[in-house]
């Protein structure tokens, strides 16, 4: 009797994982990936969130561009002031207020870039410069040009007064 108990035990320990196995295996074949409909359900979300997120991205891009050619207007504007300190009259040739050329083309950044490149975003000059008074402009360039038609061109004079081919609130934020 007790040798019938303990080879009834032994086989069960045999054979426990025999029976698992086999049973993992039938369920493994049953376990084949994703069918078309749940692929497609995925692509559509994937879709779906990809048509909401680029243009937001674009809007981003757009913004953070034109926030560099502000700084820049801003930059100009404290360095005309400081030469009317100076010399008692604005400057028309930004290389005299420290710029590397005039007119000045900057990156997206906010680095100034040599003139013509491809990455360049804001192409920044005086005009109507005279003893008191001068405006800068901020002029989209390349990519930017095509993107930014909300605003267009950023403009700043020696009042302070701000100006954009759109609403200045929205262009100058």
């Amino acid at each position: 009797m007790r040798i019938c108990l303990w080879l009834r035990l032994l086989l069960t320990q045999i054979l426990s994982p025999l029976e698992t196995d086999m049973h993992d295996s039938m369920t493994r074949k049953n376990l084949r990936g994703f069918t078309l409909i749940e692929l497609m359900i995925v692509i559509v979300i994937v879709g779906i969130i990809s048509a909401y997120a680029y243009p937001s991205y674009m809007r981003y891009i757009v913004n953070t561009k034109r926030t560099a050619a502000t700084s820049i207007l801003l930059q100009v504007a404290d360095r005309q002031q400081q030469f009317f300190m100076d010399s008692k009259a604005y400057t028309g040739d930004l290389t005299n207020l420290g710029f590397p050329s005039n007119p000045l083309e900057i990156s997206d950044d906010g680095r100034s870039m040599t003139t013509g490149g491809s990455d360049n975003v804001y192409s920044v000059a005086l005009s109507n410069v005279t003893v008191t008074t001068y405006t800068i402009t901020a002029t989209p360039l390349n990519v930017q040009l095509s993107r930014d038609t909300d605003c267009g061109a950023l403009t700043f004079d020696q009042s302070g007064a701000k100006g954009a081919g759109g609403s200045v609130e929205d262009c100058w934020k």
